[in-house]
């Protein structure tokens, strides 16, 4: 028989759509998939992928039942992140804590005062009601927020520099994720970009030097996605307040992760913190909601209050303006920080010893092996990392669960249990399977072990959580 006398005969096998629906619930949606499905039969004939025997109507059923599963599970479902990184950007970032999240509950389904006093009923800025907690854990005259970052570093060259200049050092042209890169976002603003120094030494009389009647702003970033070491300077904060302050020009400052406060020690001990930005007399400064604050995505822009009022009057602004939910959440988060920061998940996790991770990985070891004897469960030391922007090029201490499981090597286990319900995702070190403890939240374990438990091969388990 030849390929083509094959493939009609294959595709004259198919089952109707009739005799497929007799074997589902009825309905317009198993309808629909089931002629998905035997369209899709029907291409990988004509393409030479299917050969033998065509799939019976009970072969197609089953394909049109797990499309069906597909569908009808979460748009974005939850995860275990056993990365080790801790603000991992493609799981969400920061998980929010709990009272950002009874927050949502309360509101979600329902109104809530946004921009009117109840007091005078006249409208007021949206995010009013955050900006006393934001204004005291920073130290800033006033604040404001939009939906990220990259749009308050926008909305903050476009209303201080448009058509005009903004100083940046050549080593801060940074690239972020997906490809966007400051100069481009400098060029949609309407700001002139003027770089000075070199890529790995820059000095405050650079600065001094590039400055002419159309210069508007000077301008910091903080590398937040690379480190340079070795032969490298860059100008002290306080050198460029200072000559922002002889030359009468703003400076302003992108801090990027978030970071409220100093920390004196440990893995956050040098990275930038609105607070004491601010205190060394930036003008205006900007950061990311969702990474070491902790709270949703957000960009929040603090500073002198007639800098941030200039960037609330831009017509922009409201392209830029966050919705409710975030607002409802962020405030909770910043309230967190003012009353118990522990409540915040991240600060929470960066703040734990090394030996508790490690004490953390074995009791989840001991728990798993105790469900799965045919399996091999190990706690081993592992570097996390803080992730999306934040420390870079600094190593967290972790500790994690590597998992041995009979039939299935490491990456085709991690690939198993991406897609599986409860998704996992982990990490594969050395064609060894690890999941991190440093991003686990409760209940995160009895998800790993039902979702070992739903594996296709391995061994049998004893009271495994469903």
């Amino acid at each position: 028989m030849t390929p083509n006398e094959d493939a009609t005969r294959l595709l004259r096998d198919l089952p109707s759509v009739d005799r497929v629906l007799s074997l589902l619930d009825d309905g317009p949606a198993a309808a629909q998939a089931v002629r998905e499905v035997l369209d899709g039969l029907r291409d990988e004939i004509r393409s030479g992928g299917l050969t033998g025997a065509a799939p019976d109507h009970q072969a197609v059923a089953t394909r049109v039942r797990a499309l069906l599963a597909r569908r009808a599970g979460a748009h974005y479902p939850r995860v275990v992140n056993g990365t080790g990184v801790l603000l991992h950007t493609g799981l969400g970032r920061a998980p929010l804590p709990t009272a950002a999240r009874v927050a949502l509950d309360a509101v979600a389904d329902g109104y809530c005062v946004l921009e009117v006093d109840p007091a005078s009923n006249e409208r007021k800025h949206r995010e009013s009601r955050l900006t006393e907690d934001l204004c005291a854990l920073t130290g800033a005259e006033a604040g404001t927020v939009v939906n990220n970052n990259a749009a308050a570093l926008l909305l903050l060259l476009r209303t201080l520099a448009e058509g005009r200049e903004v100083i940046v050092s050549r080593g801060e042209l940074i690239e972020i994720g997906g490809g966007f890169r400051l100069p481009d976002l400098m060029a949609m603003s309407g700001a002139r970009l003027v770089e000075v120094g070199t890529t790995n030494r820059t000095y405050a009389r650079d600065y001094e030097a590039a400055i002419t009647p159309d210069t508007a702003l000077l301008l910091a970033v903080h590398t937040s996605n690379y480190r340079v070491v070795g032969f490298h300077h860059a100008p002290g904060r306080d050198e460029l307040v200072d000559v922002a302050r002889r030359h009468g020009i703003p400076f302003a400052e992108d801090i990027g992760s978030g970071l409220l406060a100093p920390v004196e020690t440990g893995v956050l001990a040098h990275e930038p913190a609105a607070r004491a930005a601010l205190e060394a007399g930036v003008d205006l400064i900007c950061f990311s909601g969702d990474k070491l604050l902790g709270g949703p995505q957000a960009g929040l822009l603090v500073g002198k209050a007639d800098l941030v009022a200039r960037c609330r009057r831009d017509p922009m602004f409201r392209a830029l303006r966050p919705d409710r939910l975030t607002l409802v959440a962020l405030a909770a988060t910043l309230r967190l920080h003012r009353e118990a920061p522990d409540g915040v998940p991240v600060l929470s996790a960066l703040s734990a010893a090394p030996r508790a991770r490690l004490e953390q990985a074995r009791a989840l070891a001991a728990q798993l092996a105790g469900a799965f004897p045919g399996s091999s469960f190990d706690a081993v030391l592992n570097d996390g990392r803080v992730g999306s922007g934040s420390t870079p090029g600094r190593e967290v201490p972790s500790a994690a669960v590597e998992i041995v499981w009979p039939g299935l090597d490491a990456e085709l286990l991690a690939e198993h249990l991406r897609l599986g319900t409860p998704s996992v995702f982990g990490r594969v070190w050395k064609a060894r399977y690890r999941v991190d403890v440093l991003g686990l939240r409760p209940g995160d374990g009895e998800r790993l072990q039902a979702a070992l438990a739903a594996l296709p091969s391995g061994p049998p388990s004893s009271g495994a959580s469903s």
